[in-house]
């Protein structure tokens, strides 16, 4: 059964509006006001066309159907008269009145069979004045509206079921029930990979939309469900209604899907936004109309990753609050009335003498931070952030070589039998069986063979120990922060009968780098103020913007969980959502691992760096900074007492770590008495939202977050190992960084522990990372910007993708502008009609195209998505907005250190390359001093492009578009001089500021001049797919989503751009 209003279809419920009929032209049925001279006095003679209203009083009388049905009155053409309940439920059909026209839908309680009957026994009389009335709905189409399945069919192609025969679903999935009827709850289920948990979406109960439950994990078996794959939208959902075939009017809100939380107006409506449809959107509202024979009709859109898709359709539906579309229905409506009845009056326009004024518009406001030389008349066109990730967990590895048939044969079962193969292991079943494995292995504290030692058997425990209690910690397996790698190193050569056969292997379990709870807070908090400096004018600022589709947002992440769960975090502030973090991840975020992982592509130079760093330090060579550019010297940072610094490194670590062994060992034995029942077990699916401390955990003297004693331990042991090579006498400066990690995060979250000569080590630590992590990206100018280069090639590739894509976008709306004046100079009429803004959008388009291919191929397959994105767009029409063509793009990519330290070298130092030779630097020579001396790039270190465009300039002006570059080194404070860190572990992050000297203008084209030799050209991007992660795809795609595209021949064409 299907309510008339909304229905429920979970993560593709939508509310789009879009106005595609001719309000001006009234002789092909049109809305618009005209002359309505001759139209009562030709009703005069003839008698008035009979509308009957045969629903539930309920939806007879809403606000919508009372404002159109009054329209209508308003005509002088109809008499409307309303069945009632009285008459619908309880009188014989023989009894109903007579009508011409017939408005009949189903709601609740609503006897649709009856209704049918009641058509037919019209149809069948043999009386003149009863024959069968005009249907504004087909009666017999809406008994498909109750069950999905048969609305699937009928939209889809004949063997294109969305049915998947048993097929394992690994990524995020949509349960919705079959019977759509009054049933609205809708189950999204994640994978681990994102946190795991379910959210249910429901019909509105006060200003919620959904809960997230993060313990459900089981997906229910009982009852019949259709499983779909999770589309990511942006966090915006779209509602499409139709008033004829020719018709359709959208609206956007902001998604239930993200944060449950219901946006209401000051008088308690939700928030709305009218937005203009694609051609094919229009198509499509048209297919949905004719298909079901419902004219007047209500579907839901889903606008993923550049391409349109109807997922949902609901019967007779109307807008709310909204009197443009009241007009415009009343006269769709009546223009159907007469063709049906009167078709010798349907051309006579309507008079519309009820409309409501349009509102004034306002003056417009000024988008620019700058007040100076370039604030005057500049608009903020594009924001692009690259962002590191916020406070985590120091990262850990634990490599052992395991003999064990136990886990040898689980090698086998998960690298497909292949003796010779490594085996990944992530997910949680896989997790599971290597956990049960260890736990078979642990207490018998042997590597299963001859041991050369007593000791080699003791370390051999103590990392089985260590592993079994990675395995076991966070309360449940998320392959965010955990996985194993088996890889075989001996072998058993094969015999007569017997196949080959591994005897050895290594195994690698990597685990931490977790985001912290303030990490969490970080990224949160900086969202906020990204949105509330970044995006000036505008009153209400970016969530204005974003909500009304004038904000083109995009987030990237790489394929770290720290990284992953800061994005969504940052996401959070930004668009002042609500709740855990996994459904904004899903919702929001999108993976891309080639972009923003990896070091492969620097490997070599990067080794060489750390070579050269490694003799400047032994050989205690002292780096000249005496001079005007202190970091043109090789080494440049190193302190000059580094040798004797590495020596108290040493010395102080095994300080430590002897303190935590002790911590170890008392907690084992509180264990033992059982004494520590009382603090639970630590939760990480619980802790994925939580921006404050856990304060059972520290006044019970335990470790912050997931991490105990025994793990502490293992972190400050492997550390002592690996800093210092006795036998070697050797010194492992790679392992500095690691030291200044844990040494500054047990200073930040486990100060309570008061381990003695911490806070030493931490000064120590920190003055060589100093000197350490800078060089390990380049031991000088140019060895930097050969390494950032490799490293950042394809990121930097796309920012100039986004900052073109939004010139050609910026210009192409500046010339259709300036043919407008020429055209009319004085035009101040209504909107423009259907075809119009249609002429219009192709006018823009080719202009576009042809602009584009005369940039030597500068766009990119990869980016077909941005421009398909960008065409989505607020209805000027319908919209009181004060400035409906403003539009901003914003691009985030979230990455990690690697990546900042690669893109600010390349920023910094790409004057140096020998095309660029003579050009000055791209930043002030303050601004090189300041990066120098910061040397640190802490947590959520971010650099911000922002591309202006001054609009009083030639649009051939190389002044037209102005770049401002700004840096933040992030929380880079020290936590013994920051006081938060006692209350809530949490370091501020820095603001950012400008890169170019006060009144410097640098153009969009100098940019492109000074970074194109770095970045990866246009053409050399792959072709466009689908993001990965979280998008919904499920494991055996088998061309599910092709089969879901395929829901509309004309959709083959979407990648085309219009």
């Amino acid at each position: 059964m299907v309510d008339d209003g909304a229905r429920a279809s979970g993560s593709r419920r939508g509310v789009f509006d879009s106005d595609d009929y001719d309000t001006d032209n009234g002789s092909d049925g049109s809305l618009g006001s005209s002359d309505c001279k001759g139209s009562d006095a030709s009703f005069d003679v003839f008698s008035k066309i009979i509308i009957g209203v045969c629903v539930m009083e309920k939806k007879a009388l809403s606000p919508p159907m009372t404002e159109i049905l009054n329209r209508l009155r308003s005509f002088g053409e109809f008499e409307i008269i309303n069945f009632g309940d009285k008459v619908i439920l309880e009188e014989p059909v023989e009894e109903w009145p007579v009508c011409d026209c017939l408005i009949a839908f189903y709601s609740s309680g609503f006897p649709l069979q009856k209704a049918e009957a009641y058509a037919q026994l019209r149809k069948l009389s043999k009386s003149a004045y009863h024959f069968r009335p005009f249907l504004v709905n087909e009666l017999e189409p809406q008994h498909l509206l109750h069950d999905r399945r048969k609305v699937y069919s009928r939209v889809s192609k004949p063997g294109t079921g969305i049915f998947l025969g048993g097929r394992g679903l690994h990524r995020s999935f949509t349960k919705v029930a079959m019977q759509a009827g009054d049933n609205h709850s809708v189950m999204i289920y994640y994978p681990s990979a994102a946190g795991g948990g379910m959210k249910e979406l429901f019909r509105k109960i006060g200003n919620r939309s959904s809960e997230f439950h993060p313990e459900i994990r089981r997906v229910r078996r009982e009852g019949s469900y259709i499983y779909e794959e999770f589309m990511p939208t942006g966090g915006t959902d779209v509602k499409v209604y139709t008033v004829g075939p020719e018709y359709a009017h959208a609206e956007a809100r902001k998604s239930p899907v993200v944060d449950g939380v219901v946006l209401r107006s000051p008088d308690g409506k939700e928030i709305r936004y009218p937005v203009l449809l694609t051609p094919a959107e229009k198509q499509m509202a048209r297919e949905v109309c004719v298909s079901f024979g419902q004219a007047v009709c209500g579907f839901d859109l889903l606008r993923s990753q550049g391409r349109s898709y109807v997922c949902d359709v609901n019967g007779w539906s109307f807008v709310k609050n909204s009197y443009k579309y009241y007009d415009d229905a009343a006269c769709v409506l009546r223009t159907m009335f007469l063709e049906a009845k009167a078709p010798h009056l349907s051309k006579i326009p309507p008079c519309l003498s009820w409309s409501e004024p349009r509102p004034l518009e306002l003056p417009r406001q000024g988008s620019s931070v700058m007040s100076g030389t370039f604030g005057q008349s500049e608009e903020l066109r594009c924001v692009i952030a690259v962002l590191r990730h916020g406070d985590r967990t120091p990262k850990q590895k634990v490599k052992m070589k395991v003999t064990q048939d136990r886990l040898l044969n689980l090698m086998l079962k998960y690298n497909g039998g292949r003796p010779r193969a490594e085996a990944k292991l992530k997910s949680a079943v896989q997790l599971q069986d290597l956990l049960d494995a260890t736990r078979m292995l642990v207490p018998r504290a042997r590597s299963g063979k001859e041991s050369d030692s007593e000791a080699e058997d003791l370390e051999h425990a103590e990392k089985l120990r260590h592993v079994k209690a990675v395995l076991e910690e966070g309360g449940h397996f998320s392959g965010i922060y955990r996985k194993v790698q088996l890889k075989p190193q001996k072998w058993q050569e094969a015999t007569d009968g017997e196949e080959e056969r591994p005897t050895e292997a290594l195994m690698v379990l990597k685990y931490g780098g977790v985001l912290t709870h303030a990490g969490r807070k970080q990224a949160e908090e900086l969202g906020r103020s990204f949105r509330n400096t970044m995006y000036p004018g505008e009153g209400t600022g970016l969530l204005r913007l974003h909500s009304t589709y004038r904000h083109d947002l995009k987030i990237y992440s790489s394929d770290e969980g720290r990284v992953q769960m800061s994005s969504a975090a940052f996401a959070k502030g930004l668009l002042d959502l609500e709740g855990p973090l996994t459904p904004i991840l899903v919702s929001l975020v999108s993976k891309d691992s080639p972009m923003l992982d990896g070091l492969d592509t620097a490997s070599i130079e990067m080794e060489e760096a750390k070579a050269k760093l490694y003799e400047i330090m032994m050989a205690g060579q002292s780096c000249c900074e005496c001079t005007n550019e202190p970091w043109m010297v090789d080494g440049a940072g190193l302190p000059p007492n580094a040798l004797e610094l590495m020596k108290e490194m040493v010395h102080l670590t095994k300080k430590i770590t002897a303190q935590v062994k002790l911590l170890c060992k008392a907690e084992e034995e509180r264990l033992a008495d059982g004494l520590n029942e009382e603090i639970p077990p630590y939760d990480q699916a619980r802790a994925l939202g939580k921006t404050n401390m856990d304060v059972d955990r520290i006044s019970a003297g335990l470790p912050c977050g997931s991490e105990g004693f025994l793990l502490m331990y293992a972190r400050w042991k492997k550390l002592e190992r690996d800093i210092y090579n006795e036998r070697k006498e050797r010194y492992d400066i790679s392992k500095v960084p690691d030291v200044y990690d844990s040494s500054k995060y047990d200073l930040l979250h486990n100060a309570h522990l008061k381990l003695d000569g911490l806070e030493d080590l931490y000064t120590v630590a920190k003055a060589l990372a100093d000197g350490v992590i800078p060089n390990e990206y380049g031991i000088n100018p140019k060895h930097k910007l050969k390494i950032g280069s490799k490293i950042c090639r394809r990121l930097l590739g796309k920012i100039l993708i986004d900052l073109r894509n939004t010139r050609e976008e910026a210009i192409s709306v500046a010339e259709l502008k300036n043919e407008e004046v020429k055209i009319n100079p004085d035009s101040v009429g209504p909107p423009k009609g259907k075809h119009e803004e249609d002429n219009k959008s192709q006018k823009s388009s080719v202009k576009s195209d042809s602009r584009r291919s005369s940039l030597t191929s500068e766009k990119s397959n990869t980016d077909d998505h941005d421009d398909k994105e960008t065409q989505y767009r607020l209805d000027p029409k319908y919209a009181n907005v004060k400035t409906p063509e403003r539009h901003v793009r914003t691009r985030l990519y979230f990455t990690s250190e690697s990546h900042i330290h690669s893109l600010i070298n390349v920023l910094r130092y790409c004057h140096l390359d020998d095309s660029l030779e003579g050009e000055p630097p791209l930043v002030s020579t303050e601004a090189l001093e300041e990066i120098f001396e910061t040397k640190e790039l802490d947590y959520l270190t971010h650099v911000v492009l922002r591309l202006y465009e001054n609009t009083e300039v030639a649009l051939e002006s190389p002044r037209r578009f102005r770049i401002e570059i700004m840096f933040s080194c992030g929380a880079a404070l020290s936590p013994l001089e920051a006081s938060p860190r006692f209350r809530d572990h949490t370091l501020p992050v820095l603001s950012p500021s400008t890169l170019q000297e006060e009144g410097a203008f640098l153009s969009l084209n100098r940019l492109e001049k000074m970074i194109r030799a770095f970045a990866m050209p246009a053409e050399d991007f792959p072709p466009a797919t689908t993001p990965q992660g979280f998008s919904g795809l499920f494991v055996k795609g088998g061309g599910v989503l092709e089969r879901l595209a395929s829901l509309w021949p004309f959709n083959k064409n979407a990648n085309l751009k219009a």
